[in-house]
């Protein structure tokens, strides 16, 4: 069972000012003389098909846009009477730098529902809103196999093209009828996960609520006529029109996703928890592999690790990753959930079913605590920690202590430990790409070991790795490195 201590801390359940101004980002180097890498929203996991990068030179403090893509889902863009303060944002340091448009997400949740375990039945949905919303499933991805005997959890989950959140508690009663333990989830669903969180905390008293006065849903049937969205064009179905990944506002210049999606320190306890092992998982989420991974409950803080683990493939160089399969957030899944993965070509997902362990077309990677393994004979070389790898966690480790140092000792907050960790992969990222690509427009198309120590890749160990990466996003590039028969 996971320690409280891994834990990320709540946030509670609070509108954000649509107004606030977004600080310019430090630099985090070590040195303070150049940037960390690119900090654009990249097409990791959080942006729509078609959906066009943005470039952020973050040394010099100029964020510069992207056209606007066709939709902007559960986005308004701001009055262009807003204040001077907002309009000018971000042209601080030249009169003609582009201007980044400002945006607000608004609340959309399309369903508040109450799951319960009854004795007879099993997990039923007890009540729910509005009344003819499709939610089969729900009862089982809101309250995980195993959480009878854990007293409290929270489950990420994601159902058709909506993403849930639902709070779980386990209450002891004097009741033969509920055999001595009452258990429910109050839960939410939305077309978007980055606002999920914002509402952890009202779930958190109204599960409580709900197990200490059962029937008293008045409530949670005010917070859904304030909340409620308006995006259903049928049952539980979304506009066609409307992509659910369509989130590319500029947050100090940073990754919105990252800062709005979860709480702080789930990425930084995401890199203590896994060790070297990260890097591993960096290179199965570039190639855009099956991952699962397996926990016993609580599973809050695997959903957390899902998130993390989609993170590392972020890219912002515009073109990279369009042609490749999209790296889809499954969070929490079930036997439920086994027909829809069937069809998946990728994806990040986490369990307590131990039984998904023997079901290995469903998946490419399989993580059970700290192992990382797979039943694909081709990629087994890349489970092999190799002295490249070694070398970037070393780096990523020094950067980690630079960071929290200046924090303790100079007190300097604007500095963060998880901006500092997405940004180290997204610089390793955005380099490989880089490289590549110079190399494949250029006249012989060739490959070296020297493009392969600029990328910051071993040319032996990490040789079946690039020829992967070079098949998943079709790039056209000779590779001439020898493969020697001994080490």
């Amino acid at each position: 069972m996971v320690e409280q201590s891994d834990r990320a801390p709540l946030l509670d359940w609070e509108e954000i000012p649509s107004t606030r101004v977004p600080e310019q980002r430090r630099d985090l180097s070590p040195t303070g003389r150049r940037a960390l890498g690119s900090t654009a929203p990249g097409t990791g996991w959080s942006s729509s098909p078609g959906a066009t990068a943005v470039s952020v030179a973050v040394n010099e403090q100029v964020c510069e846009a992207a056209p606007e893509p066709a939709c902007w889902t559960g986005m308004q863009k701001r009055e262009e009477d807003s204040s001077p303060e907002l309009r000018d944002w971000g042209s601080s340091s030249s009169s003609s730098s582009p201007k980044i448009p400002q945006w607000e997400e608004k609340d959309q949740i399309v369903a508040v529902f109450v799951v319960a375990f009854d004795t007879r039945s099993g997990n039923i949905v007890e009540w729910c809103l509005p009344q003819d919303v499709d939610l089969e499933g729900v009862e089982f991805k809101s309250m995980a196999s195993g959480s009878h005997r854990i007293s409290s959890d929270f489950i990420y989950f994601r159902k058709g093209s909506y993403f849930g959140l639902a709070c779980f508690a386990n209450m002891p009663v004097e009741s033969e009828l509920e055999r001595g333990a009452r258990m429910k989830s109050v839960g939410i669903l939305s077309p978007s996960y980055t606002l999920l969180y914002r509402y952890m905390h009202f779930l958190e008293n109204q599960v409580r609520h709900q197990l200490e006065a059962p029937g008293h849903y008045s409530q949670l049937e005010a917070f859904y006529e304030d909340k409620k969205a308006v995006l259903p064009t049928g049952n539980g179905t979304v506009n066609s029109q409307q992509p659910v990944y369509c989130l590319q506002m500029i947050n100090k210049c940073m990754h919105p996703e990252m800062k709005i999606t979860h709480p702080a320190g789930c990425m930084s306890q995401f890199i203590k928890f896994f060790g070297e092992q990260i890097i591993i998982l960096w290179k199965f989420a570039l190639l855009r592999k099956r991952i699962l991974i397996f926990s016993p409950p609580p599973v809050g803080v695997v959903c957390y690790r899902v998130y993390c683990c989609c993170c590392l493939a972020n890219v912002s160089i515009p073109g990279i990753g369009v042609s490749v399969p999209e790296f889809r957030p499954f969070f929490y899944i079930n036997v439920a959930d086994i027909e829809a993965l069937e069809t998946e070509v990728s994806y990040v997902a986490c369990t307590t079913e131990k039984i998904f362990e023997e079901k290995k077309d469903l998946y490419d990677i399989y993580v059970d605590n700290q192992n990382v393994k797979t039943h694909h004979d081709n990629l087994q070389p890349l489970l092999r920690i190799n002295n490249a790898d070694r070398d970037k966690y070393r780096k990523l480790s020094e950067q980690r202590q630079v960071l929290l140092y200046s924090q303790e000792v100079d007190g300097d907050c604007n500095g963060s430990e998880e901006d500092l960790i997405i940004l180290f992969f997204m610089e390793q990222n955005n380099r490989i790409f880089q490289m590549l690509l110079e190399v494949s427009s250029s006249q012989d198309k060739t490959l070296t070991e020297e493009h392969m120590r600029a990328m910051g890749l071993d040319p032996q160990g990490d040789r079946t790795f690039l020829m992967d990466l070079l098949e998943v996003y079709g790039i056209d590039v000779m590779l001439v490195i020898d493969n020697p028969c001994c080490p």
